[in-house]
């Protein structure tokens, strides 16, 4: 079975995984305050019959839960993961030839079809201000578009497998864009369609892109999943369908045959407009920037389209189903693509971006004392190449110091990994350096800096589940709180400026030297220790998006020996919202009050959703 439309989709889902909601709903705020509510409660897709201000549908949270994106995958699934076993080691396909009977077969699946007679998306045609006008957070720039398939060609290209397909936010409405006419393509450093823009700078050709909303599950997932070089989304699109992607070409545009809309458009040329700001998924605003701007030539749509949208926001999300659903597909691919690397985790709850923990092998020098050698290679590869390396903090640990260590067992893995890092020698800083797009924690816009931890070896030090004692902390610390065993978090004063912070640490690390504290070996400063300490989540998102390693990691007896960072214990980590951070995202109070009452005894969603 394969489904050919997103209406297929709500159709084979059973009345507890799909709600109907039949009265008319606000796409300002309100449709993205509901999503919110029913994906936290781990509740079922949002089918918005009627959206105000559009005559069509919307849809949200399909891939609310970890069954559900399952579910919606189920078929192919098994085979798919065959077919990447095989690219990881194609061996594999020898030794056990009765599991990869299929995978031939599934392979045909990945051959993009043209259309000839059956091009549905063709029905009818709209404009933008048609479209539900979905904002999602209260300071939000307008409307956009945020699970869109953004496809791109080189100059003068026709051929669909060297096409890019990514999942760029467009906004719609709002700022200085003309109405109708014109969109903000927003895409961020390290993407595929950077390439194709940069070269259709260098030529006569007009930058033409195609945007897809809705369509077959995969194909929405395929804009998203990190493929190896060689293997093209309408590819992956059809692999994971079970069906070949679909396309035709119009007016010089690639349409997508199954697609519910296709926006079609030419990138002006040397033309940029402010877009945003936009509530993200690191839980911040992404502040307004130039970006291109999108002259709109038409929007096509099937019979009965549904407009399929998500929310972002403070992971966990939807969209942290995708990051599950990478892991499940991708995992046997990371050892090939990264030689000596046994597992990687980019850890949603800290915004994937900020935060990557991974698992290597050290085969260097097996009769030496153990120090990390080939681990340090690891990471500079993760650094190096395709999405990890827009990491900013990496910890890295060696398989064989502990074989069942996962990187998705998150409190084992650091504490793991503070048991044994020797802090003389085992952090690695790059400086001036990129990072992500929608990380404010920098000096600038895609500027900052980057951290590599690297243990290896035997425990050196026992970890305390108990708070230290017997310290006279300075004045601007007002409580300490346990996260976990060897990590403390203080409540401080608020930070104001990087001067005052200087006289502020050096007060606390003089206090801090006086006492052993190798049992606590990291210390995070935060306005509410209490609050970072309470959830896991808390600690990860705080921590890691609220700072940059070379501004705002810190040490007792601090040195410099050959340029090398060096501090004994405790690390300290500033993790306070510093001035120049993007605001953190926030509800509207009259929406949310308007939204609860849709959910008390008497509204319309009373009793549809357990849990709320």
């Amino acid at each position: 079975m394969s489904y050919h439309s997103l209406t297929d989709t709500i159709h084979d889902l059973s009345p507890d995984q799909l709600i109907r909601v039949p009265f008319e709903v606000d796409p300002h705020l309100e449709m993205a305050e509901i999503h919110r509510r029913v994906n936290e409660a781990g509740g079922p897709a949002l089918y918005f019959e009627k959206v105000k201000g559009s005559p069509f549908p919307a849809l949200s949270n399909l891939y609310g839960t970890k069954e559900r994106t399952a579910y919606l995958f189920r078929h192919q699934m098994d085979q798919v993961k065959r077919l990447i076993e095989i690219k990881a080691d194609p061996a594999s396909f020898f030794q056990k030839p009765s599991r990869y009977l299929r995978t031939p077969f599934t392979a045909l699946h990945g051959l993009p079809r043209k259309a000839i007679w059956s091009k549905p998306v063709l029905f009818g045609q709209t404009t933008l201000d048609q479209l539900p006008q979905i904002v999602c957070w209260p300071e939000d720039g307008g409307a956009f578009i945020t699970l869109p398939q953004v496809i791109s060609l080189p100059p003068h290209e026709k051929k669909i497998m060297q096409s890019n397909i990514g999942m760029y936010r467009i906004q719609i409405s709002g700022n200085a864009y003309e109405q109708n006419v014109e969109a903000g393509m927003h895409y961020q450093i390290h993407r595929g369609i950077g390439i194709h823009h940069t070269l259709h700078q260098h030529s006569d050709d007009e930058f033409r892109v195609s945007i897809f909303v809705g369509g077959p599950p995969s194909h929405s997932f395929a804009a998203i999943m990190p493929l190896p070089e060689g293997l093209s989304e309408v590819t992956f699109a059809g692999l994971l369908a079970g069906r070949r992607f679909r396309y035709f070409w119009k007016d010089g545009f690639v349409l997508s045959a199954d697609a519910d809309f296709c926006i079609t458009g030419i990138v002006r040329r040397d033309v940029k407009k402010p877009e945003g700001p936009f509530g993200d998924h690191l839980g911040y605003y992404s502040l307004q920037h130039d970006f291109p701007v999108l002259e709109i030539k038409n929007i096509y749509h099937r019979k009965n389209p549904i407009w399929h949208f998500t929310v972002v926001g403070r992971p966990p999300q939807e969209d942290t189903n995708f990051g599950w659903l990478i892991h499940q597909l991708a995992g046997p691919l990371a050892p090939t693509e990264f030689p000596g690397l046994k597992e990687v985790h980019a850890v949603d709850a800290a915004g994937v971006h900020p935060l990557l923990l991974a698992i290597g092998h050290e085969r260097y020098m097996p009769f030496r004392e153990p120090v990390p050698e080939e681990l340090l290679t690891i990471a500079n590869h993760l650094l190096g190449k395709g999405q990890t390396s827009l990491a900013k903090y990496l910890f890295i640990a060696c398989d064989e110091d502990e074989p069942t260590l996962s990187t998705h067992d998150i409190p084992a893995f650091f504490m793991h990994v503070l048991s044994r890092i020797d802090l003389s020698r085992d952090l690695h800083f790059q400086t001036r350096t990129t990072i992500d797009t929608l990380d404010y924690s920098g000096d600038g816009w895609n500027t900052g800096s980057k951290l590599v931890i690297a243990a290896r070896g035997p425990a050196r030090r026992k970890l305390s589940a108990e708070l230290p004692t017997g310290i006279r902390l300075p004045s601007f610390c007002k409580r300490l709180d346990l996260v976990m065993p060897g990590v403390v978090a203080v409540s401080t004063d608020r930070f104001t400026d990087y001067q005052k912070i200087t006289q502020e640490l050096r007060d606390l690390t003089e206090a801090l030297s006086t006492v052993e504290l190798e049992s606590w070996p990291l210390w995070v400063l935060t306005e509410n220790s209490q609050w970072l300490a309470a959830t896991l989540n808390n600690f990860l998102w705080a921590t890691f998006t609220r700072s940059q390693p070379a501004k705002d990691v810190y040490g007792v007896d601090t040195k410099v020996i050959d340029k090398h960072w060096t501090c004994r214990s405790p690390l300290i980590i500033d993790a306070r919202i510093k001035p120049h951070h993007a605001p953190v995202l926030e509800s509207d109070p009259e929406v949310s009050r308007r939204v609860e009452a849709m959910f008390a005894k008497g509204g319309g969603l009373y009793g549809k959703i357990k849990g709320i």
